[in-house]
């Protein structure tokens, strides 16, 4: 049995069946989330943003073109959304990185202090993306974490592909930049 694609149940949204907005909630709202906790560190902070992305989605279901792919939408809306919330606290600190993403948990037990270990190591790789301008991090974000296609970041961020290519690669070399000159003792980023 086929699944319904995001597209035809955005479709029946915008034809007037609003039960169906709930199952594109229930796709979108883990991965909103963990890309909302990319922005913000505080978890009411996050829920907050969330909800504000589905009431923005809903709202303006009718604009989506449903020719075209919902999940770079709805991250644009997403996107929007979040840097118009950090506009409104500029001064609270952005946590770009959801690291249970990067070092997954093992089935298995590990010690205590290994797990003393990778809550270091996260604290460190959280400090080290905190140091890139946010036109590097958001890209590697999206990429890495978000697993999305150039062609998809260049439409949440409305830049040319081109840009999201030169975006990444510059991010990676100032990421490792500030993780050598850290190890060095010379200065990062």
């Amino acid at each position: 049995m086929d699944e319904i694609t995001d597209e035809t149940i955005a479709r029946q949204v915008q034809a007037g069946d609003i039960d169906s907005f709930a199952a594109l909630v229930g796709r979108y709202e883990k991965k909103i989330a963990r890309y909302a906790r990319k922005f913000f560190s505080h978890p009411d902070d996050v829920k907050d943003a969330v909800q504000d992305v589905f009431i923005k989605t809903y709202v303006n279901i009718k604009s989506f073109d449903s020719k075209r792919r919902f999940s770079p939408w709805i991250y644009r809306v997403a996107h929007n959304e979040f840097v118009n919330n950090l506009k409104k606290k500029k001064s609270e600190k952005m946590s770009f990185i959801d690291f249970d993403i990067i070092l997954p948990h093992s089935a298995a037990r590990e010690t205590a202090d290994s797990d003393v270990g990778r809550a270091d190591l996260r604290r460190q790789l959280d400090g080290f993306l905190g140091k890139l301008p946010v036109k590097y991090r958001e890209p590697l974000t999206l990429y890495y974490f978000e697993e999305m296609s150039y062609r998809e970041i260049a439409e949440i961020l409305r830049l040319p592909v081109s840009t999201v290519g030169i975006r990444l690669q510059r991010g990676k070399s100032l990421l490792k930049k500030a993780i050598n000159g850290a190890y060095s003792g010379g200065s990062a980023i």
